[in-house]
């Protein structure tokens, strides 16, 4: 089996489109300056990884990407649509087993890219649980529009229902360590 492409989603760091929750908290300048260490953090971590993909939006946002893209790194565009059917997209284009990411987790090592490629060896897919009820990282052999259709983003049912749907799926299903993504101000307050 191929090793699974790394696709890393990223939004263009601008104020009030980025980490919209924690703008509540703290403001959209601060939140826009927290977003991009948080996603610097996550790409300097994963650096090493080659044939890296960065999926960004807004569509226009590339030069404002850029400057994230390791050696032999691509930046694609994530398209129209939900998380859900961008994500989809993603895996689809994918042509093979494939491992997407966020970039508001910057507890996310090396290994963990390397456990969950290992694991895409044994099982249909692998996720990554985040504390909030979502996940971190998804994997998967073989795309599945189910895992991705009427699921309520940024929720804490993000995580139950995609589970729920993978065993509707038939899909073996194998989960990482669990992390925090800095959605709030008081998750931004623990990390910094």
């Amino acid at each position: 089996m191929p090793e699974p492409r790394i696709i890393i989603f990223v939004k263009a760091p601008r104020p009030g489109f980025v980490k919209t929750r924690l703008a509540a908290a703290i403001g959209n300048e601060a939140a826009r300056n927290a977003y991009r260490r948080l996603a610097e953090t996550v790409v300097a971590n994963l650096a090493p990884l080659p044939h890296t993909e960065l999926r960004f939006t807004p569509d226009d946002a590339e030069n404002e990407i850029a400057h994230w893209l390791s050696d032999d790194w691509t930046a694609r565009p994530q398209g129209e649509g939900d998380l859900g059917e961008r994500m989809h997209r993603a895996f689809i284009e994918a042509k093979g087993p494939a491992i997407i990411i966020g970039s508001d987790c910057p507890q996310v090592e090396l290994s963990d890219l390397r456990t969950a490629a290992k694991t895409l060896q044994a099982r249909d897919a692998v996720i990554g649980p985040a504390t909030d009820g979502g996940y971190w990282l998804i994997g998967l052999n073989a795309p599945c529009p189910a895992l991705f259709e009427n699921i309520k983003w940024s929720t804490s049912d993000v995580l139950p229902k995609t589970l729920e749907k993978a065993n509707e799926a038939g899909l073996s299903v194998q989960l990482l360590r669990e992390l925090t993504d800095v959605d709030t101000g008081e998750d931004w307050e623990r990390w910094k």
